[in-house]
């Protein structure tokens, strides 16, 4: 398959992606960034993926199911979300892993807080209320292919990776950072991984691998800077090593570092640019006289 054939398959598929793939809005009255249980939750979940050695994929289908069970509740108490955390994690697991955590280890993680016959009874309810549709192309999906476009040559193998793993756990690393935040769900999933992959290469590769026009991803761009120049500030990730894990799929695999403390440098940051922008700081900035305007002494 050539470079440009396949860019123009990822182009049809961000614009014909069906409309479970697509993350909704935020509903109405929801704050700007994630309440704080739900980030900790996410990120409680990062550090579970790491520990049992659970694929980027998996993890990321655990948040979309998640997201998506959670925009069909009306009202669901704090003291849900992690039983619904786990859950989604747990039918994520089965469909991803080749040998997923079994289900005690999933209510052991919740030193107690969910029993096994909690977590089946969740299920249940969580796949009625998707439908059953559980294979979505979520964020990190679509990054990988992205990837794997952008380093393909003609006569390469598509399915063998020929990307940077290097690079590529930069970019999962902001996208991690990045759906933390409730704004995230403003975004289609194949823009915000076009937006992250632009953060680390350029525009230029992300039109030619996606075939997404600047209009398309700029807002998505620009909201990921602060999150960006967070990322940027910490120490660079570094690939792991797993038992059981070939050197080629390191990258593959769910790590963890302390998101919670980026996540707060880049809203710190966010707020930053809100004041700057606002009207109180626009009024105390002077006003140049125009040209034609001379002094009343000159």
């Amino acid at each position: 398959m050539s470079r440009r054939s396949t860019r123009n398959t990822l182009q049809e598929r961000n614009e014909n992606a069906p409309e479970q793939n697509k993350p909704q809005r935020k509903r109405k009255g929801e704050c700007n960034r994630r309440v704080p249980s739900a980030a900790k939750k996410q990120h409680y979940e990062i550090q579970v993926s790491e520990v049992y050695t659970l694929h980027r994929e998996t993890f990321y289908l655990a948040q979309d199911i998640f997201d998506r069970f959670m925009l069909t509740q009306k009202d669901t108490g704090k003291d849900q979300l992690q039983l619904i955390g786990i859950t989604s994690l747990f039918i994520a697991s089965k469909i991803e892993e080749i040998y997923p955590p079994k289900l005690q280890e999933f209510a052991y993680v919740t030193d107690g807080a969910c029993n096994e016959e909690e977590i089946l009874a969740k299920e249940l309810v969580i796949l009625k209320a998707l439908k059953w549709e559980l294979c979505p192309e979520t964020v990190i999906s679509w990054l990988k292919l992205y990837s794997q476009v952008d380093s393909l040559k003609d006569d390469a193998n598509f399915l063998i990776p020929q990307f940077s793993q290097e690079t590529y756990i930069q970019i999962t690393q902001l996208l991690d950072l990045c759906i933390l935040d409730i704004n995230c769900l403003d975004y289609q999933y194949g823009v915000l991984a076009a937006a992250a992959f632009c953060h680390f290469t350029s525009f230029e590769a992300v039109h030619k691998v996606s075939g997404l026009t600047w209009d398309s991803i700029s807002s998505c761009v620009r909201w990921m800077n602060p999150f960006a120049r967070a990322v940027r500030e910490w120490p660079r990730p570094q690939l792991k090593d797993f038992k059981k894990v070939t050197a080629e799929g390191r990258h593959n695999i769910q790590t963890h570092v302390d998101y919670l403390a980026m996540l707060s440098e880049a809203h710190d940051r966010q707020q930053d640019s809100l004041d700057r922008m606002s009207p109180l700081a626009v009024a105390g900035i002077l006003t140049p006289p125009k040209s034609t305007e001379k002094p009343a002494n000159a």
